[in-house]
């Protein structure tokens, strides 16, 4: 019907997103081309901060995608690093899907799976670009949480000739977990638990930052190899000298020049942007090249659009209805106005 609202529980949209990496990574890609064409509308996520803990914070990240998706909607996505100490992850969130037609709503998602998801698709897709041609064999990560654990896993599915990954996290229990839960559920490669990030970052030529930092503390790349590749996920690890001296690539450099990222804050030290050569979709579309040249340090950093959320949020939506999943409620909205007349729910009511 035309007014059901369709609900899809976390668990739920795990099952339907489960095994579709090269899926949503097409999605994503899709959904990037489609913005860089102007088929989009994007405006700047909202942060909602908190005076007594400033690493918590909820963002509203609201857009609509146009093109082959027909979209519109929102993401509210919680991030409480404190989680982790009292068992819980780290983020929870929600989008919700609206007719760009009508305005209706249309469905309701739990959303850490789409959020994480349409990370690690997006960091996979660049570094898909970024690595082409090179010998990718090993691979590196900081931060051993859920976002890394998504990243992971599109990774190895985009390079499945990686042999050994190597490790590290602040808690060097959360390290031995992952490097347990990587081997059992995602893939049997040889993991190494390293004890700092210049290990990590002499070990691979393709690495993955996904920390919960909130300012700059790596100050120096000088361990990695020419030609690295860094997945920024988490946006705020590298000091402004360290992008400077960066081949920088954003998903969107507007977006990304916010919040105190380490792009922001080179910003606001350099009084300009031009040290971010390109976004991911001037790639994709051939506009620009991989890299700027085969020696320097690429660093991806990718701010999290929400028009991602929307492409993959409308992929899992679709799945489910094709597969008789989910909850559909048929009396989520209110009548009408003029459906009142003679209704006893209404009676007494003024009009």
């Amino acid at each position: 019907m035309h007014n059901d609202v369709l609900i899809l529980t976390g668990n739920e949209v795990a099952s339907l997103l489960h095994g579709r990496e090269g899926q949503l990574m097409e999605v994503v890609s899709e959904a990037y081309v489609t913005h860089a064409s102007g088929a989009s509308s994007l405006p700047h996520s909202s942060f909602l901060g908190f005076p007594e803990d400033q690493r918590n914070r909820i963002i509203a990240l609201p857009a609509y995608l146009g093109g082959s998706f027909e979209v519109c909607g929102l993401k509210w996505v919680s991030s409480f690093p404190g989680n982790l100490d009292r068992g819980m992850d780290r983020a929870s969130a929600l989008v919700i899907l609206n007719s760009p037609l009508s305005g209706r709503l249309e469905a309701i998602l739990e959303a850490s799976r789409i959020n994480a998801k349409r990370t690690a698709a997006s960091a996979a897709l660049a570094a898909r670009q970024l690595q082409a041609g090179k010998q990718t064999n090993r691979l590196g990560v900081i931060g051993c949480g859920p976002i890394n654990f998504e990243v992971v896993r599109f990774l190895l599915f985009t390079f499945p000739e990686i042999e050994e990954m190597f490790i590290f996290d602040l808690d060097h229990e959360r390290a031995e977990v992952f490097k347990h839960s990587c081997r059992s559920r995602v893939a049997p490669v040889e993991i190494e638990v390293l004890d700092s990030i210049d290990a990590v970052l002499e070990s691979a030529s393709l690495i993955t930052f996904a920390t919960t930092a909130i300012k700059p503390h790596v100050s120096d790349l000088s361990k990695c190899a020419p030609g690295s590749t860094i997945l920024h996920v988490s946006l705020r690890d590298l000091t402004p000298e360290v992008i400077l001296a960066s081949d920088n690539i954003a998903d969107d450099v507007d977006h990304v020049c916010r919040a105190n990222t380490s792009l922001h804050l080179t910003e606001q030290q350099v009084g300009n942007r031009t040290f971010i050569r390109c976004a991911l979709p001037d790639i994709l579309l051939g506009n620009a090249p991989a890299r700027r040249d085969d020696r320097s340090i690429a660093v991806f950093s990718p701010f999290g659009l929400g028009i991602l959320d929307l492409a993959v949020g409308k992929f899992t939506r679709d799945l489910a209805l094709q597969e008789g999943k989910g909850t559909p409620i048929s009396s989520f909205p209110a009548d009408s106005w003029y459906e009142r007349d003679g209704h006893p729910a209404y009676e007494g009511l003024s009009k």
